[in-house]
């Protein structure tokens, strides 16, 4: 059996490099031995975008892309598909646990500078994952066509008509007709289940290969790869991913999964964070929902739109609220990467720039009230100070020096 199984290797390796991927990018890809809680995500975020895959291929087997079908089509996936249920629920609450676990990914970024260089191309390609995933959320939101997925559809698509000169024409274009109709639900579904997905897959490929060729950063923002090596031919902090993280990545998955299987089995609605009550009723044009709100990951930017008064503007200030995000690895100049040697100035800045970013996403789910859009705007200048204002505060922090060696 042995001698069979590396017959069939060799063989392999003669047409295609299994060996050398594996080695690569498992085996012999040296990781720092200092991984802690926070670098489970970027593999939670993995297995979330192979589970929403997966899952939108069986949901799209059952479902109809028209006006008049879709939403009987989810209805019939959930009474009378054999599973369809699990599937959807899966994959509906999936879409949330697969923001959580980018959310986190990227906060650990902050954390611990993994933005910084050499990693600032790699931070940019988990950007462009970010918008694709943004993207790819919004055109799945239309497809269940209930009463939240119509209106939330059509009030996000109007927000281009802001844009002078073509907005209105930009529109049209992006809903294919001039409201939100069938027309808009059949590109929106061909969006979601072909190029997106295939634009994420894509992106997340690369951004491996690009982070296997810089080398992971650690808690300590030191580089191993500039290490001398020890007698196994590894950086002298360094250790293969496979098999010691690899395992210890199971032991999250399995983690993860009790919490996300819980949700999906005894409270898939999550308080109507995860499954909003208004999409439990069909589409109507003619009956427009007392207050519309984007899903729970979409609510800060949304926030921040309506904390500026002109529309345009709110436009405007929502785009910056993510482009500035690209620029945050030229925006940081401490001299250390890590949280663990900044000062408490930046301390000070991150913690308020998480309780900005979390208010702002519970103030996107309220009505807005003029005392809600007052604190919507005190929230904002803190998130836009949090980055406008860091090539002066990281300077300023006193830090502590660095090691030279990795610390547990």
């Amino acid at each position: 059996m042995n001698k069979l199984l590396t017959v069939s290797l060799e063989w392999m390796d003669a047409r295609f490099p299994v060996s050398k991927w594996w080695n690569e990018h498992l085996a012999e890809y040296m990781a720092p031995k200092n991984f802690n809680f926070w670098y489970y995500f970027g593999s939670l975020a993995i297995l979330m975008l192979v589970l929403q895959i997966v899952t939108g291929i069986f949901l799209a087997a059952n479902y109809k892309p028209d006006a008049t079908q879709a939403f009987t089509s989810v209805e019939y996936i959930m009474r009378d598909v054999e599973y369809g249920w699990l599937i959807r629920y899966l994959h509906a609450i999936g879409a949330s646990f697969f923001f959580i676990a980018v959310y986190l990914h990227m906060f650990r970024a902050l954390l611990y500078g993994s933005y910084r260089k050499p990693r600032e191309l790699l931070w940019i390609i988990g950007m462009f994952i970010y918008l694709a995933l943004m993207a790819e959320s919004f055109l799945g939101y239309l497809l269940p066509w209930g009463q939240m997925s119509y209106w939330g559809a059509q009030v996000i698509i109007s927000l281009f008509s802001a844009i002078p000169y073509i907005g209105e024409d930009l529109a049209v274009w992006v809903r294919g007709d001039y409201v939100v109709s069938d027309v808009t639900l059949n590109r929106f579904f061909a969006y979601h289940v072909v190029s997106m997905p295939l634009i994420l897959a894509g992106l997340v490929f690369v951004h491996i290969i690009a982070l296997h060729h810089v080398g992971s950063n650690n808690p300590d923002g030191i580089e191993i790869k500039k290490q001398a090596k020890n007698a196994k031919g590894w950086p002298l902090d360094g250790i293969p991913f496979h098999p010691y993280y690899t395992v210890k990545d199971i032991v999250g998955v399995a983690v993860f999964l009790i919490i996300f299987l819980g949700i999906v089995f005894y409270m898939p609605e999550m308080g109507g964070y995860f499954l909003e009550k208004n999409n439990f009723f069909p589409a109507d044009p003619m009956t427009t929902p007392q207050h519309i709100e984007p899903l729970w990951y979409f609510t800060p930017f949304y926030a921040i739109l309506r904390a500026v008064p002109d529309k345009l503007l709110g436009v405007v200030a929502m785009g910056l609220s993510i482009v500035v995000l690209f620029f945050l690895p030229w925006l940081d100049r401490s001299p250390v990467k890590s949280i663990r040697y900044k000062g408490i100035i930046f301390k000070f800045a991150l913690f308020l720039f998480v309780v900005s970013f979390i208010g702002l996403g519970y103030l996107g789910m309220q009505a807005p009230t003029p005392t809600y859009t007052l604190l919507s705007q005190i929230l904002s200048l803190i998130y836009f100070a949090f980055f406008l204002l860091m090539p002066f505060y990281s300077v300023w922090d006193k830090t502590k020096p660095v090691p030279e060696r990795l610390t547990d």
